[in-house]
């Protein structure tokens, strides 16, 4: 255990122990529930699609699918309200936990272990389970930045505590659930950055979410019914 240092108190030792032994307790209990299980089996045996083409200025960015298992056994998604931001492309979007790799990132999945940490305060590395990566993809919509996505699939225990920065305006957690629900899956038409846009959504109360986070929604509804 990381935590635990030389010279610290054996009552420290012991009650860093006792917490260590209940998240590696409530760890697996996301990790053995089936649909889980499985979504990890493909994600490990499955190939990777060739990376997408990177041109001139083009930056690697990677993004964090936080799952975690209710009192009731139901999978949910963390998902974060991005707060508004004069000259930011995905101001008061809703969107995943993650942001643009940096010169101190030794890889793509460090990039989203260390934005889902500022962002929202989860240490995947400590608390978490990264269960494998989804297929690249980049935004389409008019005026987006021109940057490569890689998301990454983790679990976390179901009583995971939530600090999120100032560039979060809220959190909340989806239900997987209601990703398999066809009817909240609808055509729309946005206003994005002073242009028309058209594409699909998925719509969960009063958030409607498109684009790049939608398509990477979709790519994880559609890997997780396939190991049904």
């Amino acid at each position: 255990m990381r935590f635990i240092k030389k010279g610290h108190s054996p009552l420290f030792c012991l009650l860093a122990a006792n917490v260590w032994q209940g998240f590696m307790s409530n760890i697996h209990v996301i990790l053995a529930h089936p649909d889980v299980a499985r979504l990890a089996q493909v994600l490990r045996e499955r190939p990777i699609a060739p990376p997408l083409a990177a041109t001139d200025g083009m930056r690697r960015a990677a993004v964090a699918l936080i799952m975690r298992l209710t009192v009731g056994h139901a999978l949910e998604l963390l998902m974060i309200h991005r707060a508004e931001f004069s000259g930011d492309p995905w101001s008061g979007n809703v969107a995943l936990p993650g942001g643009r790799q940096e010169p101190c990132d030794a890889s793509l999945e460090q990039t989203a272990i260390r934005e889902a940490r500022e962002e929202t305060g989860i240490d995947l590395t400590r608390y978490g389970r990264i269960l494998g990566q989804l297929d690249e993809v980049r935004p389409l919509s008019p005026g987006a930045p021109s940057v490569v996505v890689t998301p990454f699939v983790a679990a976390v225990s179901g009583d995971i505590e939530i600090a999120p920065s100032a560039e979060v305006a809220a959190t909340f957690w989806l239900p997987v659930a209601r990703l398999r629900e066809p009817s909240l899956w609808t055509e729309t038409t946005l206003e994005v950055r002073g242009k028309p846009w058209r594409g699909r959504c998925f719509r969960h109360g009063d958030y409607v979410i498109w684009g790049l986070t939608e398509r990477v929604l979709w790519q994880f509804l559609t890997l997780l019914i396939s190991t049904n």
